[in-house]
């Protein structure tokens, strides 16, 4: 490095090298280890906020289907059949949400994402009174929020149906 500063005195070129270092400082930022995210994902309830999430994921699965079937005339196999897909595709959800199977995957991001420092006052964040608050009210902004979402798309699955009802009624051309 000091090749390519060589017209700067001594002095300079070490104010210069020091510069240079301490910006770069960020992109050396000590990385959190397991257990720095660990406490993090335990601070911050991590493993129920999704463990809650998925009934909420069930339930939408289980509207999904009974909506399929209410749409159509299914003969009572066909309602077997449906229901049977329901069961192994609510099984799947579960398996692949689970914890067991995610917290290797948030292990990895937090890693990749935040720094030590992050990490640590992250968690010092999630383990004060008002982390504990924020934690604790999440659930229920979170269903306000899916209400909200579910009211703005009522207009627009209206429209959706139309257009799918004008499709269905044009003649067929051949």
């Amino acid at each position: 490095m000091t090749r390519f500063i060589p017209a700067l005195s001594t002095g300079l070129r070490r104010t210069v090298l020091l510069a240079l270092a301490a910006a770069s400082a960020p992109a050396l930022a000590a990385a959190p280890t397991d257990a720095d995210i660990n406490r993090l994902l335990a601070a911050s309830r991590a493993q129920s906020l999704l463990d809650g999430m998925l009934p909420q994921l069930e339930t939408m699965q289980r509207q999904q289907f009974e909506d399929i079937a209410r749409q159509r005339q299914l003969t009572p196999q066909q309602t077997e059949q449906l229901q049977r897909m329901q069961q192994r595709t609510t099984a799947t959800l579960t398996k692949a949400l689970s914890w067991q199977q995610l917290r290797p995957m948030y292990v990895d991001l937090y890693k990749k994402s935040f720094s030590k420092e992050d990490v640590l006052a992250m968690a010092e964040f999630y383990e004060s009174s008002a982390g504990q608050s924020l934690l604790d009210k999440t659930p229920l902004l979170m269903q306000n929020v899916m209400i909200a979402i579910q009211e703005k798309m009522k207009p627009l699955m209206a429209d959706l149906e139309k257009d799918m009802q004008a499709i269905l009624d044009e003649p067929e051309t051949k």
